[in-house]
């Protein structure tokens, strides 16, 4: 039975909507109309002044955008030191860049980007260490860069390689194939989609895939040489729009699985297996169980479950794909208490993944779960690692805060490793540290947190800080090289990584613990972490900055309206702000699986109780902030950003600015060129040394 909730007609929550908004200066920021919209949830009226601005295409709109878009430009321009700054993230950026290969058929596949190149290009070895052959060159597509290549698959022999085309930042993007051999495009190319997964069959002969149609995820097979909007509807026709919808292929090409999401870092996945080799029908594995399951190919007849079923830090089962049910499956990796990222069965092993205290830790087993031999890691970091069942080849990658990203290249059957690829950075990593601490929230929780800085950096209340964080669907963070970080840490500056509750770091109970109508923990959780490096003296509000992008963002906006006086700047990126509304829009749907809807009566009163975009108040002495999204973002709808500058523009009591970085080209999926990548890093961090009084010289 549902909980019944009695609210006022009226509840504004302290919003004090201006009548008319303040006349700035030189139109500096411009003046945004102030509606009388109201949305209303049972008997709750909430006002929304600035819903017009949702709609992106209006005169109106536009209008608004460009003249943000002018006062940031003037603002961010004049700040000093700016070209200095940009030249220092040019020679961090201007690097060699290289993906985790691929194997096919004795052929390697990557992403690489030359030191003097604006975007990647899809690359080609014949053997791991052979030469490397360019396949696909993004840079003529467009003018300025903006249109770039992804590796979607290669084919089982390595002859076909199905890429994809990306505009902007959109998710959305056009899937091609090319004939390796020939240096030939195929008259086939799938439609511009949000595709999630891609699987050729071992035949050349066709490929399936899945994506998202207006009505939901659907499963394709499409045959080569004939017509993609004629592609043969295989599975997920009863799946709805808050629905992930993803295909595995074993290797042989025999079986086919299936793998239903219940929305981006849900509690619950389904998943299916079919016989291709005997023209089997779609048969369950596992329905209807509210927890995930993630199956993998090992040997021909072997089915591999890893999943956090009665085990929050996760396990491993195996079962027989002729049986598949669950009263058929076998545990062989119990649970431990570190938590399992990852399973990849590869030549006759196991490869897991581990995240022991959030740092990742990598082991390779006998098929049966046992005789553990562990892979060393550099130090405190993120790791990941690629491999496949009919390859002897490993490969993975260690980086972290203070060391650039190496490749190490693993050969299973002979145990050996070497380094295949590492980056040359001008950084002196000898400098620097990475160091993890703990402290405890709100409701006594204990929370990591990591720590980048110089060596023997004193702890006198007067560093610049910028702490960060994420805290939701189940999304681990691990420290990472970041030329934007290192140019703080240069600076004299302290980067904080806090890993509160609501990601995967610890398990699901960690994830369960920051979602639906605990989601205020992961809020307490940050906020303990700001107030843990004021009182250790690593900095005061005066000097501390945040940052977050996505749910980060909705983070940011908590932070921002829930305690403005603990923080001098924030950084806000592609944010999701109007959380009444959010399921409305672009990807929304599958986001309620962690969030709630605000359209359930009984969901609405805890995320009315912490959306930052109705908690703003009239005459409220709020930070300097930065917004940054644009119109290529098709997954968080850039509507949050723009409302939430509008509003906060008028309310704010402070004399600190508000800016809205708006670029009409980029978005939440990357693909953006290094020049793009360096002018906008150069405008957020010299927004934040600017309000920080940090010295760019």
């Amino acid at each position: 039975m549902k909980r019944t909730y009695v609210l006022p007609v009226l509840l504004f929550m302290g919003l004090g909507f201006p009548v008319a908004a303040q006349t700035p200066s030189a139109n500096c920021p411009p003046v945004a109309r102030v509606a009388d919209t109201t949305d209303t949830y049972g008997k709750t009226v909430v006002p929304d002044p600035y819903q017009w601005l949702e709609d992106q295409n209006s005169p109106e709109t536009r209008a608004w955008i460009d003249a943000e878009q002018a006062c940031t430009t003037a603002a961010l321009s004049k700040i000093p030191g700016r070209d200095a700054m940009a030249k220092r993230f040019a020679e961090l950026f201007h690097v060699d860049e290289i993906s985790l290969p691929r194997e096919r058929g004795g052929r390697y596949f990557f992403r690489k980007r030359l030191a003097d190149q604006e975007l990647a290009k899809l690359y080609m070895r014949r053997g791991k260490d052979g030469p490397d052959e360019v396949l696909v060159d993004p840079l003529p597509w467009s003018a300025d860069h903006t249109a770039s290549a992804i590796l979607e698959n290669v084919s089982a022999d390595g002859k076909f390689l199905y890429y994809a085309r990306r505009d902007g930042g959109k998710d959305e993007v056009a899937v091609h194939v090319m004939d390796v051999d020939a240096r030939k495009e195929l008259p086939d190319v799938l439609p511009a989609a949000d595709y999630f997964s891609m699987e050729p069959t071992p035949d050349d002969r066709a490929v399936y895939y899945t994506k998202a149609t207006p009505d939901g995820p659907r499963a394709y097979l499409h045959v080569l040489g004939t017509d993609a909007e004629k592609d043969q509807l295989i599975f997920g026709q009863s799946l709805g729009k808050d629905k992930i919808l993803v295909l595995e292929l074993s290797d042989d090409g025999f079986y086919l699985s299936y793998i239903v999401i219940y929305g981006s870092g849900s509690e619950q996945t389904e998943v299916y297996l079919q016989d291709l080799k005997n023209h089997g029908p779609i048969v369950p594995v596992v329905t209807g169980v509210k927890s995930l399951f993630t199956p993998a190919f090992g040997a021909a007849d072997t089915l591999y479950i890893m999943t956090n079923w009665k085990a929050p830090h996760w396990h491993v089962f195996a079962t027989k794909v002729a049986t598949p049910s669950q009263e058929h499956w076998r545990e062989i990796i119990p649970e431990r208490d570190s938590t399992l990222d990852s399973l990849i069965p590869a030549h006759g092993k196991l490869v897991v993944q581990y995240l022991h205290n959030v740092t990742s830790q990598i082991q390779i087993l006998d098929l049966d779960g046992k005789n553990p031999t562990e892979i060393p890691l550099p130090g405190l970091g993120s790791a990941v690692v690629s491999g496949r069942w009919s390859s002897p080849g490993l490969f993975y990658s260690f980086e972290s805060f203070d060391l650039p990203q190496t490749i190490y290249s693993r050969d299973l059957a002979t145990a050996n490793s070497s380094v295949w690829f590492q980056q040359k950075i001008p950084f002196d990593t000898a400098a620097y540290q990475t160091e993890q601490v703990w402290y405890h929230s709100k409701d006594g929780t204990r929370v990591p947190m990591f720590l980048f800085h110089k060596k023997g950096i004193k702890l006198d209340g007067n560093n610049p800080v910028t702490l960060t964080g994420y805290g939701g669907f189940d999304v681990n963070e691990t420290p990472a090289f970041v030329p934007r970080f290192a140019i703080w840490a240069e600076h004299g500056g302290i980067v904080a990584l806090a890993n509160m509750r609501g990601g995967g770091e610890f398990g699901e109970e960690w994830h369960r613990a920051g979602m639906f109508e605990k989601k205020q923990n992961v809020f307490d959780d940050f906020i303990a972490a700001a107030e843990f490096l004021i009182a250790n003296k690593y900095t005061t509000p005066a000097k501390l900055s945040i940052r977050g992008g996505s749910n980060g963002g909705l983070l940011m906006g908590a932070m921002i309206t829930q305690r403005p006086e603990l923080f001098q700047a924030v950084v806000c990126l592609y944010p999701l702000l109007d959380m009444l509304r959010f399921q409305k829009f672009m990807l929304g749907p599958y986001w309620v699986p962690e969030y709630g809807s605000a359209e359930n009566p009984e969901q609405f009163p805890y995320i009315y109780a912490y959306s930052p975009y109705q908690h703003v108040k009239k005459g409220e002495k709020y930070p300097a902030v930065l917004f940054i999204t644009g119109d290529g973002d098709t997954r968080v709808a850039p509507l949050h950003a723009r409302k939430m500058t509008a509003l906060l523009q008028a309310s704010t009591g402070s004399d600190r600015p508000i800016l809205l970085l708006y670029d009409t080209k980029s978005g939440h999926s990357g693909g953006r060129p290094i020049n793009k990548q360096i002018e906008e890093n150069t405008d957020e961090l010299s927004f934040l040394f600017w309000q920080l009084h940090v010295p760019l010289e």
